[in-house]
């Protein structure tokens, strides 16, 4: 299956769990695609991987991947120094909290690269430096991540599947179908007909320093993964050591405060641009190609772009092939074009600030939607 294709990195050592798990094969009679599925759509695309695999494009330059690992060492590193060597009044304060939340940025990209197994050939070196990365630099746990994340891209926007959504509807309502049954059912935990206001001052900046902070250590601890436990206190120890020894303890606390604010408003901006303003719904069991499509959607490509998202601007094309290292995405992407003029499906592609904007108009159009059910009588 191509959900199968997509994920796994080494076939052989996968075939081998599931064996045991075979039942039987199907009479020469049965189908092999459901008919949820469109077949001549899965047959293309099954040769558009082919094709991406013989082009070399699921293998890593790893020069690249070094390169930013070191900028964002030097980032994390320059943020310190700025505060040791310029003292810790107020315009050295913001520079360094500057630094330091674009290091912290720039690693949970890297981060989404390691834990999708994009790095590296080997499963084992992706695994050992998505913990450095992922609970070292960050101090979250890389297993909460790999847990949550791989459920968001088997089934993107289908409700009760991607833990991404799950904020409908207890602080949102997201999309049009659901907006509408809220509204006949006459639930309103939120007064959702202002979402597209109270967004700004929710979700990007409260998401990491309250629900994200709380949730990986929850998860660690009742699933006790006490590796990546253990890793994440070394994130604390290290960053209370170093700039425990220059700060005062409220200044301190405000440095972390406010680089958490930061780092999870660039987060949330940059990972819901893709995937709010488009389709949500229940699983409707499509076909690989067609559930990727309809829940994800391109920003532009320029230098900035690539390094300010991640290479996440190029969300179609990361989603029909997770484990593609980010640089080959811009290769692929006339490929998946062409596929998709096709077969007549949407290419969504667009200005970073449209696709921001598109957030709030979303939430927005949800909210009327809402409002208007909740008020039919």
């Amino acid at each position: 299956q191509d959900a199968f294709e997509a994920f796994h990195v080494d076939k052989v050592l996968v075939s081998k769990y599931l064996k045991p798990l075979q039942i039987g094969e199907l009479a020469p009679d049965q189908p092999s695609i459901e008919p949820t599925k469109n077949e001549m759509l899965v047959k293309d695309f099954r040769e558009l991987r082919a094709t991406v695999e013989r082009m070399g494009l699921l293998e890593p330059n790893q020069l690249f991947f070094f390169l930013l690992l070191a900028h964002i060492l030097l980032l994390d590193t320059a943020a310190w120094l700025v505060l040791f060597y310029f003292g810790t009044s107020l315009l050295p304060f913001v520079l360094s909290l500057l630094l330091l939340t674009i290091s912290q940025v720039q690693a949970s990209w890297l981060q989404h690269d390691l834990g999708h197994l994009s790095v590296f050939r080997k499963t084992k070196w992706n695994h050992l430096l998505h913990k450095f990365v992922m609970c070292h630099l960050i101090g979250a746990s890389a297993k909460w991540w790999t847990l949550l994340h791989s459920q968001h891209h088997a089934k993107p926007n289908c409700f009760h599947k991607d833990p991404d959504i799950d904020m409908h509807p207890f602080l949102f309502t997201l999309g049009k179908k659901f907006s509408v049954e809220l509204g006949i059912k006459k639930k309103k935990y939120m007064p959702y007909n202002h979402q597209h206001k109270y967004f700004f001052i929710t979700l990007p900046p409260l998401l990491f320093p309250t629900y994200f902070h709380c949730h990986t250590f929850y998860i660690a601890y009742t699933k006790k993964f006490w590796v990546d436990l253990a890793w994440m206190l070394t994130f604390y120890i290290r960053f209370f050591y170093t700039y425990g020894s220059l700060l005062e303890t409220k200044t301190l606390n405000s440095l972390i405060s406010l680089h958490r604010m930061l780092e999870s408003s660039w987060f949330v901006w940059v990972s819901q641009m893709n995937h709010i303003p488009m389709d949500i719904d229940y699983d409707k069991n499509l076909d690989w190609m067609s559930t990727q499509l309809q829940a994800t959607c391109n920003v532009e490509q320029s230098l900035f772009n690539d390094w300010f998202t991640g290479h996440l601007n190029f969300q179609i094309e990361h989603h029909l092939f997770p484990s593609m290292p980010r640089h080959n995405y811009w290769k692929v992407a006339p490929l998946v074009k062409s596929l998709c003029a096709k077969h007549g499906i949407e290419y969504q592609c667009k200005p970073l600030l449209t696709a921001f904007a598109d957030i709030v108009h979303s939430l927005k159009s949800s909210g009327e939607l809402w409002h208007d059910a909740y008020l039919h009588k």
